[in-house]
C-alpha cells in the first residue's frame, strides 16, 4: 500500500463527486482536515470546483467512519480482527459457490471506488469464481449510454472530448441540468457562449436552472427524445444536409434508421404531435442543427435512466453520424457522465455483461481474458445486470453478495423490495466508509472498513477518457483497508494467492495497463499500453492522461471517429432504428400523474459524504416534491405545506414546492435523502422497477404516481451536538450545522410528547419557556455556557427562521444577553442573518443578496464583485437573476427556509 510522505504538504488529486473528474489541490490541516482549492494545472477544470468540491474540506471527519471489521453474532455486530472477518467472508463464498454454484455469488460495486478496486472485484469474479455476476450502480447512471455506444461504435467510446465544448457553435443539452449537475463544464459552455457566441438549446421536460442561458427550451413530453431526433434525422435528409460520403464509406444500416425515423416522426408537424412541442419550435431547432456543423450534443440521466434509454442514445449518434459531425473538433455527441469513476468501472468490465479493457463475452474475447489472467475458471456467459441481480436474490438464487461503496437500499428502483431481498441472503457483506446506512442496516453479517478519499490512492477516468491519480492526503484512520486490498486477501484465502499478490495500487495499474494492450494493435479502443510499464515513481506522479496512449505512440488522442474506423467487424458504425417511444407504464384515476427524480445542486447520491458539510445543507435542506400549480390546485397541496406521495411500489412525505417551471403531470423529487437523514422521503423506493432491454438501465423519470395533502399541527426545530432518535410518527429531516445536527421536524403530537422525550437529553442548566394555550415549547439546555441541545415547536402556522439560533448553538459560549434572546429566536444584536444560504461556495445567504440589490446591485456579476456570490461555479447565478428580476420565488427557493414556530 502507498505510505503517506509525512513532509507533503500540497496533495494533487481528484474529486470524488461527478464525472467531470476535477483536479483538487488538498493541503492537510494537522487536525485529520485539509484545505481544499481547485488545481489550476487540471485539464478538466483549470482551477474552478463545483459548491461539493468546494466543501470537501468540511466532510474529512471521523465522527459517522467505520474503523474496525464488525461480525454480526447473536448480539448484533460486534468489533472483530481482520484476519477473522476476512476468514468469514471467504468461508461464506466458499460454502455457497459449493453447495449452489458459482452463480450464487454476486458483487454490487459502485462508481465511487478506485479503478483498482474495480479491476481486482472484477478479476476475482470473472475469472476465477467463475460467474459474471458482478455489477455496479453505474449501471443506473451511465449503461444506456454504453449500449448505445456499442451498438453504434461496436464499443464503449466516448468520440469527444471536453475542449469540443469551447469550440462547439451549437451545444444541445438533453435530459441534462448540467448548471446543477455538472456546473463546471456547464461554465466552459456559457464562456464559449460569451467569447464565440455559441447558442445552446436545452431539451428536457422540467425548465431547470440550465434553462436561462439558453437560445431555445424545448419542454418535450416525457419519453419522447427518440420522436424528437428521428424527427430531426428526417428533417436532416430530407433537407439535403446528409453527408453522403461519410454515410456511404464509414456506416452501415442508414436506409433502414431513415425508414423507421420517418414512420414515426417524418415531419415537423408529426415530430410536434409525438414530442408535444410547437412546430415553430422543432422547425427553429432543426434549423441550428442543420446549418451548424460545430454541435456538441450532450445527453445525460433524462436520456439515460429510462426503459428505452439505449434507443434515446442512438436516435442522438444517428444525427450524428449523419452529418459526419462525430469526433471533429467541436462537433460529437457527448455523454455526461454521473460518477468519478463510471469510465474507469466501464474499462475493467465493472459492469455484468463487460469483460475487462472493453472486451465482451465473446468465444475470442473469454479466451484471451483467461490466458492473461491464467485464470482457473474463466466466466463464460454475461451475469446479472443490477435490477435484475437483486430480483434474484428476492428469488433465492444468489445466496451470498459483497456491496462495495454503494448503498442499493436507497438507490435502486422498488427499493423497499432490494431492502428486503437483503434480508434474505445466507452471507451480505458490506465495505463502506461509514458505520451506518440503509445497506448496512438491512441486516449486513459483515462491515468492512474501507479507505475515504483523502487516504486511498489510485486512478479515475472521467468523461473524456482522462485518468487521473486520486492520492491520499490523510493517514488510513483506525483498520480501514482500500478496498482492492480486502478484495485480494479474500482470493488469497479461496486459494488464488498467486494471481492476487498485490502490494500496491500501482502493481493493479500495471496489470490493468497490460491487458488493455495485451493482442491489442489497434483492435480495440482502449488501450493503456504505453503505461504498462510505469514504475512506482511514475505512478505516484503520474499527471492526466486521456487514453488511448499505446505502448507505440507515446501521445494520447483525443477524438476518435472523425476519419472513420469504428470497431465494429467490418469497421463501419452503425445507425439503430430505434422502436417507437413508448413510456412503460400508463397513469390511472388512481395515479394521475409521473413521479421525475433527480439530484440537486449541493447533494450527491444519499448524502454520506455531502450530508455533512453544514454549508452543503442549507441551500435546499428539506426533501420536497416540485409541482405546476395547476396540479397541486387539483390536489389540494399548498406551498410549503406538506404531501404524501404514492406509486404501486412505495411511497413518501414531502414538502411542497409550487412552481410553474415544472410540467403539467409532472413531479419531480431528489433521490438524495435516506433513513438515516429523512423519516419518509426514500424516493427510490416509489420508483418503477423497468428497465431497458438493452441496457438494463431503470425507468427513473416517469414512475404514476398520486400525491395528496399532508397535513401537520406543528412544526420546529432541533439543534444538537449528536445525532438523535426522535419520537414516531414525527416527520423530520436531519441537517448538518456548525457544531453538531439540526432536525427540521412536523408532528401532530401535543407538546407533552416532545416534553418527555426532551426529559432525559437535559441537564441541569435549562432554559425554558412554555405557552399551553398557543401550543409552543421552547428549551434549550446548556453545557459550560454552550448549548448542548435545544428544541423549538409550535403551530406549524406561525413560522420564524431558525438562523439566529443556529448562530448561537455554533458559539462557543453564550453571554447572558444571548440567552435571555435565545428562546425569542431573534438575534441579541437586532441584526437579521445572512437567511437560507444561496451562494454555497461562499456561504452567501439570501438576505445578503437582497440587501446587495436594494442597494443598487443590478446583475449577478455586481453581486459577485461585492458578496463573490457566483464567481466561482456559477450554479447559484439562476438564481441571483431571479431574485434581481423579483420574479416569484422559484422552487429552488421556496422550501428552503428552514423555519421553527413561533
Amino acid at each position: 500500500m502507498t505510505a503517506i510522505d509525512p513532509s507533503l504538504r500540497t496533495t494533487r488529486t481528484t474529486c470524488p463527486y461527478c464525472g467531470v473528474g476535477c483536479g483538487v489541490l488538498a493541503t492537510p490541516d494537522r487536525s485529520g482536515g485539509a484545505a481544499i482549492a481547485g488545481d489550476p494545472d487540471h485539464p478538466a477544470n483549470f482551477g474552478r470546483l463545483c459548491s461539493k468540491g468546494s466543501a470537501l474540506g468540511e466532510t474529512l471527519g471521523l465522527g459517522e467512519r467505520l474503523l474496525h471489521p464488525m461480525l454480526r453474532g447473536e448480539d448484533g455486530l460486534a468489533q472483530v480482527p481482520w484476519d477473522e472477518a476476512l476468514d468469514h467472508v471467504a468461508d461464506g463464498f466458499r460454502k455457497v459457490i459449493a453447495a449452489h454454484g458459482p452463480d450464487a455469488v454476486a458483487f454490487y460495486l459502485s462508481g465511487q471506488i478506485l479503478t483498482e478496486d474495480y479491476y481486482v472485484a472484477n478479476k476475482l469474479m470473472k475469472g476465477f469464481i467463475g460467474s459474471a455476476n458482478v455489477d455496479t450502480n453505474s449501471r443506473l447512471c451511465m449503461s444506456s449510454s454504453v449500449a448505445g455506444h456499442r451498438r453504434a461504435f461496436g464499443s464503449d467510446t466516448v468520440p469527444g472530448c471536453y475542449a469540443d465544448l469551447d469550440q462547439a457553435d451549437l451545444l444541445v443539452l438533453v435530459g441534462s441540468n448540467a448548471a446543477w449537475c455538472h456546473p463546471v463544464l456547464y461554465q466552459r459552455m456559457l464562456a464559449n457562449k460569451q467569447t464565440r457566441g455559441a447558442r445552446i438549446v436545452v431539451i428536457d421536460p422540467r425548465r431547470t436552472d440550465t434553462v436561462g442561458e439558453d437560445d431555445l427550451f424545448l419542454g418535450l413530453k416525457p419519453g419522447s427524445d427518440t420522436a424528437l431526433f428521428s424527427g430531426l434525422l428526417a428533417h436532416l435528409a430530407d433537407s439535403d444536409a446528409l453527408d453522403r460520403d461519410y454515410i456511404e464509406r464509414h456506416t452501415s444500416g442508414f436506409d433502414a434508421a431513415l425508414a423507421r425515423a420517418r414512420s414515426m416522426a417524418g415531419s415537423a408537424a408529426a415530430t410536434a404531435l409525438a414530442t408535444g412541442l410547437s412546430e415553430a419550435d422543432i422547425a427553429a431547432f432543426f434549423h441550428l442543427f442543420r446549418k451548424t456543423p460545430r454541435v456538441v450534443t450532450l445527453y445525460s440521466q433524462g436520456v439515460n435512466q429510462s426503459a428505452q434509454g439505449t434507443d434515446k442514445v442512438n436516435a442522438i449518434i444517428n444525427c450524428h453520424l449523419a452529418t459526419g459531425r462525430i469526433g471533429k473538433v467541436g462537433a460529437s455527441p457527448f455523454s455526461l457522465t454521473g460518477q468519478p469513476n463510471a469510465m474507469g468501472g466501464r474499462e475493467v468490465g465493472g459492469l455484468a455483461n463487460q469483460l475487462a479493457a472493453h472486451m465482451n463475452f465473446t468465444p475470442v474475447e473469454i479466451d484471451r481474458a483467461r490466458r492473461f489472467w491464467k485464470a482457473s475458471d474463466m466466466a463464460t456467459h454475461e451475469g446479472l445486470k443490477a435490477v435484475q441481480m437483486f430480483e434474484s436474490i428476492e428469488r433465492g438464487e444468489i445466496k451470498a453478495l459483497w456491496v462495495i461503496g454503494t448503498n442499493p437500499a436507497v438507490s435502486l428502483p422498488d427499493a423497499n423490495a432490494a431492502r428486503a431481498a437483503l434480508k434474505k441472503l445466507d452471507l451480505f457483506v458490506v465495505s463502506e466508509n461509514v458505520r451506518s446506512n440503509d445497506t448496512a442496516n438491512a441486516g449486513a453479517h459483515v462491515l468492512l472498513p474501507a479507505l475515504a478519499w483523502g487516504e486511498k490512492s489510485g486512478t479515475v477516468t472521467n468523461s473524456e477518457r482522462r485518468v487521473s491519480r486520486q492520492r491520499a492526503f490523510l493517514a488510513a484512520p483506525g483498520e480501514a483497508r482500500p478496498d482492492w486490498w480486502m478484495i485480494s486477501q479474500v482470493a488469497r484465502r479461496l486459494g488464488f494467492g498467486g494471481a492476487f499478490a498485490y502490494n500496491s495500487a500501482a502493481d493493479i495499474f500495471r496489470e490493468h495497463a497490460a491487458l488493455s494492450a495485451f493482442e491489442n494493435n489497434g483492435t480495440r479502443d482502449f488501450d493503456l499500453g504505453g503505461l504498462a510499464k510505469v514504475s512506482d515513481e511514475g505512478f505516484d506522479a503520474l499527471a492526466p492522461v486521456m487514453w488511448p496512449l499505446r505502448a507505440a505512440d507515446s501521445r494520447a488522442d483525443s477524438r476518435f471517429f472523425a476519419d472513420g474506423a469504428f470497431y465494429t467487424n467490418d469497421r463501419k458504425a452503425r445507425f439503430i432504428a430505434p422502436e417507437v417511444p413508448a413510456l412503460r407504464s400508463e397513469t390511472s384515476v388512481a395515479r394521475p400523474l409521473r413521479l421525475n427524480t433527480g439530484r440537486v445542486r449541493d447533494q450527491w447520491h444519499t448524502m454520506t459524504r455531502t450530508g455533512m458539510s453544514p454549508r452543503l445543507g442549507q441551500h435546499l435542506p428539506e426533501p420536497f416534491v416540485e409541482i405546476h400549480p395547476d396540479d397541486a390546485a387539483q390536489a389540494g397541496v399548498v406551498d410549503g405545506g406538506h404531501a404524501t406521495l404514492a406509486t404501486d411500489y412505495g411511497s413518501c412525505i414531502l414538502k411542497v414546492a409550487v412552481s410553474d417551471r415544472q410540467q403539467r403531470g409532472m413531479l419531480f423529487a431528489p433521490i438524495h435523502w435516506s433513513d438515516e437523514t429523512a423519516s419518509s422521503a426514500r424516493v427510490g423506493a416509489m420508483v418503477a422497477p423497468f428497465t431497458d432491454p438493452f441496457s438494463g438501465q431503470p425507468e427513473n423519470k416517469a414512475t404514476p404516481v398520486s400525491i395528496a395533502p399532508m397535513i401537520y399541527a406543528q412544526r420546529g426545530f432541533i439543534l444538537s451536538r449528536k445525532p438523535l432518535d426522535l419520537p414516531k410518527p414525527a416527520l423530520w429531516t436531519r441537517i448538518a450545522v456548525t457544531g453538531g445536527v439540526g432536525y427540521v421536524i412536523a408532528d401532530n403530537s401535543d407538546l407533552a410528547t416532545w416534553k418527555q422525550w426532551l426529559e432525559p437529553l437535559r441537564g441541569d442548566d435549562v432554559a425554558e419557556f412554555e405557552d399551553t394555550a398557543r401550543g409552543v415549547f421552547r428549551a434549550s439546555s446548556f453545557v459550560d455556557d454552550r448549548i448542548e441541545i435545544c428544541l423549538f415547536i409550535g403551530p406549524a402556522a406561525g413560522n420564524v427562521e431558525w438562523d439566529a439560533v443556529k448562530a448561537l448553538f455554533a458559539a462557543e459560549v453564550v453571554s447572558d444577553e444571548q440567552r435571555r434572546m435565545l428562546l425569542s429566536g431573534k438575534s441579541a444584536d437586532g441584526h437579521a442573518g445572512a437567511g437560507p444560504i444561496v451562494c454555497a461556495c461562499f456561504g452567501v445567504g439570501r438576505t445578503t443578496i437582497c440587501d446587495a440589490i436594494a442597494a443598487g446591485a443590478a446583475t449577478a456579476a455586481e453581486i459577485g464583485a461585492q458578496l463573490k456570490a457566483g464567481t466561482n461555479c456559477g450554479s447559484c447565478i439562476p438564481e441571483l437573476k431571479r431574485m434581481i428580476a423579483g420574479a416569484e420565488v422559484a422552487p429552488a427557493e421556496t422550501h428552503k427556509r428552514v423555519v421553527a414556530t413561533n
